[in-house]
């Protein structure tokens, strides 16, 4: 349990944390939010099950994901790129990443080469694509379907997903939170230059100059 702890306690905790914000904050209050809602409209409660299938949670949950994947992948893939002096979230200009020797301990792909170490090459930001495209469209779906029982109680006619989606609430729900993102790495990246976290890898040593970039 020692070992474990000391080589997986951030993975761990992360977890955890994840769990209990998801699982006992986000279903539990979500599940009486809409219920009360519901009782607001003379509507019977649903059970936790039920809401868990419900568009109401389904929109919730992939309308945050969507925009903390997409977050991800912009970062991830600029980075590889892109530089910010001083930062310690930036790969530095001025000195290029030294290249590592294929040994066989290194990742199959890249050992294979061709096609696979390319693909390989750009795996992280191609997964965090992948996961962005799949909550978008769950976000699509799901909010089409809530505004469409909206519409029901209010007596009209059901959008489809496109006519909805040309509409401005569900382009309203995305960029509420991907400019929240944006914002958060932006001043991660700009923050990472002048302040410090002992011991954290996400910051430069406390000695380091301002102007060194990176770790």
């Amino acid at each position: 349990m020692r070992r474990l702890w000391r080589h997986h306690g951030l993975g761990c905790v992360i977890g955890v944390l994840f769990l209990v914000t998801f699982g006992f904050g986000q279903i539990l209050s979500g599940w009486r939010s809409y219920n009360e809602r519901r009782s607001e409209n003379s509507e019977a409660p649903v059970t936790l099950r039920q809401y868990m299938r419900s568009a109401h949670f389904v929109e919730a949950t992939a309308e945050n994901w969507e925009s903390e994947f997409f977050q991800m992948f912009v970062y991830v893939y600029i980075t590889s790129f892109l530089f910010q002096r001083g930062s310690a979230e930036s790969n530095d200009p001025d000195k290029p990443r030294p290249k590592r020797a294929v040994t066989a301990q290194s990742p199959w792909p890249v050992r294979r080469g061709g096609l696979w170490r390319a693909l390989y090459g750009r795996s992280l930001s191609l997964a965090f694509a992948l996961l962005f495209f799949a909550s978008f469209a769950a976000h699509c779906l799901s909010s089409a379907q809530l505004e469409n029982e909206e519409r029901a109680r209010h007596g009209l006619g059901a959008l489809g997903v496109f006519e909805y989606i040309a509409g401005a609430q569900f382009w309203f729900e995305s960029f509420q939170n991907w400019q929240s993102e944006f914002l958060a790495i932006g001043a991660m990246v700009w923050l990472s230059i002048f302040l410090r976290e002992k011991n954290s890898p996400e910051s430069k040593d406390l000695e380091a100059p301002h102007r060194e970039t990176g770790k």
